[in-house]
């Protein structure tokens, strides 16, 4: 199975067009694009119909999750209508499967959220909104729980915004980790044992690193990646299981 991802692609009003030329081959090198949020500038509608039509009609199935900056106008709802009627699926602890080559690949995602990472994390204790912002981390990564609890498929993938581990920060500040993810997303990969990880978010950090339970995990953040999109191939290794994911097998330049 052949996974082409990418995120934080931050499509303004003005960027019709712009990726559109690099993607129009997609089909032909994988089975399906993953999109890891913040897939607009500033999370208006007029953004989102950009996304659409960018992504849109590209020959394979196209999923994403939203992230921080398609919330920042109150608008995720329209946007993800937006999407839906360009035949995107969009997940919100919510879960997906896809047919690939008599296969069954199957693709749970949440935006997440912070909250930081094992012994250096925010807690549920204290003034009202400090609850919140750590109870809504835990509340999406127990929605990613239970859509990864149903999914029936050959091979699962992982699909957040929100980084669920700290290997792929390195670069950025630690000061902001607790904003760029949380372990919660990661203990929950981990319990499912996925064959793959996705995020973005993190901008200046680094594309690959691992969960404590040994699961590969991958940021394509575009910043990250420095491509249109990465490929990844997932084999199934003759004496396991769960499928691994190979080196990069593809990229492409926007440009």
């Amino acid at each position: 199975m052949r996974i082409a991802a990418v995120g934080d692609v931050h499509l303004g009003v003005e960027s019709g067009g712009t990726l559109r030329p690099v993607l129009a081959g997609l089909a032909g090198r994988a089975d399906v694009l993953l999109l890891a949020g913040d897939l607009t500038r500033h999370g208006t509608l007029d953004e989102g119909r950009v996304v659409a039509a960018e992504f849109a009609g590209l020959g394979l199935p196209v999923i994403a999750v939203l992230g921080n900056h398609d919330h920042h106008s109150d608008q995720e709802h329209e946007i993800t209508a937006a999407l839906t009627d360009h035949g995107i699926t969009v997940l919100e602890g919510s879960a997906t499967t896809v047919e690939v080559a008599g296969r069954t690949l199957g693709v749970a995602g949440t935006k997440g959220f912070g909250g930081g990472f094992a012994g250096k994390c925010a807690s549920a204790f204290g003034e009202r909104e400090m609850r919140d912002f750590a109870g809504h981390s835990a509340h999406l990564a127990e929605t990613l729980r239970t859509a990864l609890a149903g999914l029936e498929a050959d091979t699962t993938v992982a699909l957040t915004h929100y980084s669920p581990i700290s290997d792929t920060l390195h670069g950025e500040p630690r000061e902001i980790y607790p904003f760029l993810g949380s372990y919660l997303l990661g203990e929950v990969i981990d319990e499912a044992g996925v064959a793959l990880a996705l995020h973005g978010h993190a901008h200046a950090g680094t594309e690959r690193g691992t969960t404590p339970g040994g699961i590969r995990v991958r940021n394509v953040a575009q910043p990250v990646i420095r491509t249109a999109y990465a490929i990844y191939d997932l084999r199934e290794p003759a004496a396991a299981g769960t499928a691994v994911p190979a080196a990069v097998v593809g990229r492409a330049s926007a440009g």
